[in-house]
């Protein structure tokens, strides 16, 4: 039996995430559907239900790294208001409202292992992949074409990503991240961050992988406060 919210979904396969031109959509595909070959190869994390790049990931003539390079600065690194524009420069967000600050500065926090604050490239275009899983995951479970979802789309949506959670606990995701009853595309993608960066968290700590971990009151705190 796969460890309690993670498994399934995105879990056991890899895909090829496709390139996004400046300005342009991500192409619509459906779940489990092989996606075009035009982007480099991901893995796809038997976890947390999002991709991760390989190792062998290049930059080389690749468009990611020309958004992140024409953002970042002398530092090579990229803050919540760089990310922000360069997430809004690369269109990544197509149709939907460009990502909040406050989105910005979670998906800071979801990847930043060096804990500086920003995002190196490294750390930056796993979240571009990350992006791209949880947008066609969007669109796939977004029926009606609102552009936004609601509860029981979300429940699918969480459900499609491998995460096994309680009814009542996708009402409170619900309350917290919806506007009268929908959740807008840069709010689902916040509810993606957190869910992705607390079960992380909690993974990381629970050694015997039993769904059961105690806590120290500010290692709760450092790990909870900064998402």
């Amino acid at each position: 039996m796969a460890y309690p919210g993670y498994g399934g979904g995105f879990g056991n396969f890899s895909i090829q995430v496709p390139e996004i031109q400046m300005g342009q959509p991500v192409p619509e595909i459906q779940m489990g559907q092989p996606v075009p070959e035009t982007g480099p190869a991901v893995l796809l994390d038997e976890y947390c239900g999002f991709p991760a790049f390989s190792d062998a990931y290049s930059s080389a003539g690749d468009s990611v790294y020309t958004y992140f390079s024409a953002v970042a600065g002398q530092d090579g690194e990229l803050d919540a208001e760089e990310l922000q524009r360069c997430l809004t420069e690369s269109g990544i967000s197509g149709t939907y409202s460009p990502f909040s600050l406050e989105t910005c500065r979670i998906m800071i926090a979801m990847l930043d292992r060096d804990y500086t604050g920003k995002l190196g490239f490294n750390e930056f275009k796993e979240l571009w992949a990350a992006l791209n899983a949880w947008k066609q995951n969007f669109m796939t479970v977004d029926q009606d074409g609102s552009g936004t979802v609601e509860h029981h789309e979300l429940r699918q949506a969480i459900g499609l990503m491998g995460y096994r959670l309680r009814p009542q606990t996708i009402t409170t995701i619900v309350k917290r991240y919806s506007k009268n009853g929908r959740i807008f595309f840069d709010d689902y993608v916040a509810c993606c961050v957190k869910l992705r960066a607390l079960t992380d968290f909690f993974r990381k700590r629970d050694h015997l992988q039993q769904g059961s971990v105690n806590f120290m009151y500010d290692d709760f705190l450092q790990g909870t406060m900064a998402i």
